[in-house]
């Protein structure tokens, strides 16, 4: 998928979310991920989760968590991508990660997570990004791969019975901890 040049993913601009971006990033959260939306891209969980990504309230409180930065991701005004970077000591976590389907597979999250890392890494000293995915995600992982993160085997729980994320189509969701060493640091 990502061995082509990327395009050229227009002017882009990085800002902070406000309060004022929820309702339009929980629409493109939910639209990178769940729903038949989310098939117009390659990153869609639909298949395996069913139900909201996200609510406002989560999508909030990323905003106002100390140590949290909702970053969004603009051209030409619009919100196009969006991504948590959180402060963890000498390592950042990165999650909440989404580009609207429609420009999946044109670059832009190869840009976006470049400039994640060059932020943590500059604001906070950040040595490595931890990250979770789901570990059935096979695709994404190897994306991940291909730009430096490592499995580490280290898994976590699904929250089943949780609906706030997600309602499973499947009994063997866990969260995979992917890892990569900030080079500069």
């Amino acid at each position: 998928m990502d061995t082509a040049p990327p395009r050229d993913p227009g002017q882009l601009t990085f800002r902070d979310a406000t309060d004022a971006d929820v309702p339009a990033l929980v629409e493109l959260i939910q639209s990178a991920y769940r729903g038949d939306s989310s098939r117009a891209g390659w990153t869609t969980e639909a298949d395996i989760l069913r139900g909201q990504r996200t609510d406002p309230q989560g999508v909030r409180d990323v905003v106002h968590a100390p140590g949290s930065r909702l970053l969004v991701v603009e051209r030409d005004g619009e919100p196009v991508a969006c991504c948590q970077l959180e402060h963890r000591g000498e390592v950042a976590y990165f999650g909440m990660f989404a580009v609207r389907p429609s420009l999946q597979g044109a670059g832009l999250g190869k840009v976006i997570i470049a400039e994640a890392e060059r932020s943590v890494r500059e604001s906070w000293g950040a040595r490595e990004m931890h990250m979770t995915v789901i570990s059935v995600r096979e695709e994404l992982i190897a994306w991940y791969e291909r730009r430096g993160y490592r499995r580490t085997g280290q898994l976590s729980p699904f929250p089943y019975g949780d609906e706030r994320f997600g309602v499973p189509q499947r009994d063997d969701l866990a969260f995979e901890l992917l890892v990569k060493e900030l080079p500069g640091s």
